[in-house]
């Protein structure tokens, strides 16, 4: 009986990834595929961007803040508060920025677009798309993958620029630093490596986001129970994802830095 279970699991495994691997090759097929839907694209990329800068710009100015006091007492006790500026740096671009982006993102969009399918497809509205002659994988799927992929990248930019905003009120406030001086150092301690790297980073950062999201919509039922399951699955997942993605990058820029 034990052993049958163990069975069952490991078949139900299975086939689950085999699922995800059509799944994620039918984006990649249909991606370069007519026709091109443009105008939802656009608009999910509306939906992914710009109504996540109210968020973006109030967790990354805060997060400049609290990094910065959080570090000061460290630096005062060697006398070196004067590295502040070219420590905030170096955490929020090759760090911060891009995890901060994805976890937030993950959370506002990835459910929303887990919650969103999900209810098209309990409510019969794919079917009713596909029988239309209409492509619901790449209506609703592609379009939504791309705006994840392409706009998470901009909004890790835009938490970059308000943290280190975050930071100089707090370094001017503590030591008078100026907005010349400070961002001087700021540009010192980065080099074009950790731009790129984080830029990648959210690149995929992005595409599983939108990936786990559709995925899990796509295919939920069950209801409105499987809605909310589809939901809250799609920014677990997403997140667990991300942070294994980190770490894989991690490792992976950190070989190239040994170079």
């Amino acid at each position: 009986m034990r052993k049958y279970v163990v069975t069952r699991r490991l078949d139900r495994l299975f086939i689950e990834l085999y699922r995800i691997y059509n799944f994620v090759a039918r984006f990649f097929k249909e991606v370069f595929l007519p026709p091109y839907e443009f105008k939802e694209i656009m608009n999910q990329c509306y939906e992914v961007g710009v109504r996540s800068l109210p968020l973006i710009a109030l967790t990354g100015f805060i997060i400049g803040i609290v990094f910065t006091n959080q570090s000061r007492p460290s630096l005062s006790e060697f006398g070196a508060t004067s590295w502040l500026p070219a420590l905030i740096s170096i955490a929020i671009v090759r760090a911060l920025a891009p995890l901060v982006t994805a976890i937030i993102t993950a959370g506002r969009v990835g459910s929303s677009i887990g919650a969103e399918l999900g209810s098209m497809k309990v409510t019969e509205q794919i079917d009713a798309m596909e029988v239309s002659a209409t492509n619901p994988y790449k209506f609703l799927v592609v379009s939504r993958v791309l705006a994840t992929t392409f706009m998470i990248p901009s909004l890790m930019m835009f938490t970059i620029l308000v943290s280190l905003l975050g930071g100089y009120v707090n370094v001017h406030q503590n030591e008078q630093t100026s907005f010349t001086s400070y961002f001087v150092q700021v540009f010192d301690a980065i080099t074009f490596l950790d731009i790129f790297s984080s830029l990648a980073k959210s690149f995929v950062f992005g595409f599983t986001i939108g990936m786990v999201g559709c995925y899990k919509g796509y295919h939920s039922s069950k209801g409105t129970e499987g809605v909310g399951k589809a939901a809250n699955s799609s920014v677990v997942t997403a997140m667990f994802l991300v942070f294994i993605e980190e770490l894989l990058a991690l490792q992976i820029i950190n070989a190239i830095r040994a170079m």
